[in-house]
């Protein structure tokens, strides 16, 4: 057993009111601007100081022989986790999924300052409860959930993890080409690119998809395996629309780019943050080895 303390880390992104002053230099001046648009920066200060406060509430529950640490999401990419942190996430669903592929192992503790704004799937230990729960999530006793997420590992070696779920396609979200293989079944698409999907993200983008085709794939949360869903595949002399989402429990669905340029891999809906994919270029797509350790109460 390590005898370094455990860390608890706190993980927030900017408020909308950061942003804003960010933007505009004082708050008179996003004041100015806000009303000119009919908007009111009461609104946004309110939800930045229940943000704060219930950070200051989270970190005043910390034993006080651990060691403490914060980060913004902007930073996670450049920020070291170490085997000994208890992550708490202050704010939004979305902030879970943006750490979660950071992590290994280390339990995740969710805190949401606002209960009446976001819908707290992920970030739902009441605040009550976060001092008794700090040890027991060090100590593995308290309530936990190991999600399932979805990886994606490229013929180069370069490697992305999602909670939610990965997309590939052109950036543009219009027509990718690609050759999709699942099993022994192959075939060549033209389609607004694919999604690979863990339970978790399976109330989101790929439920919509769902709705949409009628292509019902149940995945639980923790269940190890993922689901593939192509978005509009188009049929041609040279493509089909046959291989059009299935369930991947310990196998891969490999794709193969057709596309000159333009093809891009990104997770849990951050764009800016891809791998090209461009002509030639293969991915394997599947469940994850590694979970998130999610503390649920």
């Amino acid at each position: 057993m390590s005898s370094i303390s455990p860390r608890a880390v706190f993980v927030t992104r900017e408020t909308d009111y950061e942003l804003l002053l960010a933007r505009h230099a004082t708050r008179g001046q996003a004041k100015f601007f806000l009303e000119t648009r009919g908007q009111d920066i009461d609104l946004l200060e309110d939800r930045h100081r229940r943000l704060y406060t219930t950070l200051q509430a989270g970190r005043a529950a910390v034993p006080s022989d651990w060691r403490q640490a914060a980060v913004k999401r902007a930073d996670l990419d450049r920020f070291v986790f170490g085997p000994e942190d208890v992550i708490i996430v202050v704010g939004q669903d979305g902030l879970v999924a943006n750490v979660a592929k950071y992590l290994d192992g280390q339990p995740v503790l969710g805190l949401n300052p606002a209960p009446d704004l976001y819908d707290g799937v992920l970030v739902r230990v009441p605040l009550a409860r976060l001092k008794p729960l700090l040890p027991a999530s060090v100590a593995g006793a308290a309530p936990a959930e190991r999600r399932t997420m979805v990886e994606a590992r490229l013929d180069s070696g370069e490697r992305l993890l999602a909670l939610n779920e990965i997309f590939v396609g052109h950036h543009s979200h219009q027509s990718a080409r690609y050759r999709i293989t699942c099993g022994d079944r192959a075939e060549d698409h033209s389609s607004s690119g694919l999604i690979v999907a863990s339970g978790t993200g399976a109330t989101g983008w790929a439920r919509s998809i769902m709705e949409a085709t009628q292509a019902s794939l149940p995945l639980g949360n923790e269940e190890p395996a993922v689901a593939f869903f192509v978005r509009e595949p188009f049929p041609s002399i040279a493509t089909g629309t046959n291989l059009r989402a299935g369930k991947l429990a310990g196998a891969q669905l490999a794709v193969t780019s057709r596309m000159n340029e333009g093809g891009v891999i990104f997770a849990d809906g951050i764009e800016q943050d891809f791998l090209a994919f461009d002509w030639g270029r293969s991915v394997l797509l599947g469940p994850a080895a590694q979970t998130l350790h999610l503390i649920t109460s």
